[in-house]
């Protein structure tokens, strides 16, 4: 009898995330499509590079060559791959790797996701702006602290003319429905993963767990799971998890707000590291040095939400 109502319990929480799941995935489906395809057009007309001469002049206060802003301005607007696929065809050593990769890390996916955090009820300038100087203070500053490298990297070579669009329409079509059927699969299993840990009990037990974590980072303790799903697979797949939580009422607007605060610059912890230690970046600096800039973002939004209610209490 046990066994019938857990299972029955379980249904219930399938059932009941079913229709929510399906309205974020088609969101999200929508917001991805129509940004890849944008991305896809820029770079057949070879538009970024184009973007990346414009600012490349920067990138030397950062130690990074010239060649390097196409890169980031390529995981800017598109996604980690993207820019990985531009940094291996250079020659970087360890120390410029770690330096273009800790900035790819901070605002990579750019639009996408800051489409999932204004959703959460982020500002979405807030966002943007806080995420790209972050990644260029960054950059700055593990220029200043990391030791001297004398290698220079090659640049890109220069593209002649454009191919055929019809096939670079179809290899885009066919990504870009792999990368939809993907998202729909985690979307739908993270929702009902979050609604059965939430109704087992797992999910208190995560948070006590977490809490002296979350405590230092300066976030509240219900947070600790989107925390979790965060960091482990990103943003854009975590987005139906965060905003099953907040339509529930699970978590407060200013905790959602305290913890958009440090995930904006410090999440996808273990797929995009990884890759991103896997082509040269040490992964202990660039995981460290955000997760600093992470908890320096989240106690100043607690400042300013200390602020503000000093001010309502006095009108």
């Amino acid at each position: 009898m046990a066994e019938a109502t857990a299972w029955q319990r379980i249904r219930s929480c399938v059932k009941e995330v079913l229709p929510s799941s399906k309205k974020t995935c088609i969101w999200m489906i929508k917001v991805t499509v129509i940004v890849s395809f944008a991305m896809m057009l820029l770079k057949y007309f070879n538009i970024l590079p184009w973007i990346s001469d414009l600012i490349s002049p920067a990138f030397k206060y950062l130690g990074l060559p010239g060649s390097a802003a196409l890169a980031y301005l390529s995981g800017y607007f598109v996604n980690c791959y993207s820019a990985i696929a531009v940094m291996t065809s250079l020659e970087l050593d360890w120390r410029a790797m770690t330096i273009i990769a800790t900035m790819v890390l901070c605002s990579h996916s750019m639009i996408i996701e800051t489409a999932v955090l204004r959703k959460t009820g982020a500002s979405a300038t807030r966002m943007v702006v806080v995420r790209t100087l972050s990644a260029f203070f960054l950059g700055w500053l593990l220029n200043r602290i990391l030791p001297a490298s004398e290698a220079v990297a090659a640049e890109l070579p220069v593209t002649e003319g454009l191919a055929p669009f019809w096939p670079v329409l179809g290899k885009w079509a066919l990504s870009t429905l792999d990368l939809c059927l993907m998202m729909t699969i985690i979307i739908f299993a993270l929702n009902i993963l979050q609604r059965l840990l939430s109704e087992f009990g797992v999910m208190r037990v995560i948070s006590i767990a977490l809490t002296p974590l979350m405590y230092f980072f300066g976030l509240p303790a219900k947070t600790s799971f989107l925390w979790l799903v965060a960091n482990i697979v990103g943003l854009s797949y975590g987005a139906a998890a965060m905003l099953d939580e907040i339509e529930r009422g699970a978590i407060s607007n200013r905790d959602v707000r305290l913890l958009d605060s440090h995930i904006a610059v410090s999440h996808s912890n273990l797929e995009d590291l990884s890759l991103m230690s896997a082509i040269g970046g040490l992964w202990w600096v660039m995981l460290l040095i955000r997760m600093a800039m992470a908890i320096v973002l989240v106690w100043e939004q607690r400042l300013e939400f200390y602020i503000k209610d000093i001010v309502s209490r006095k009108k």
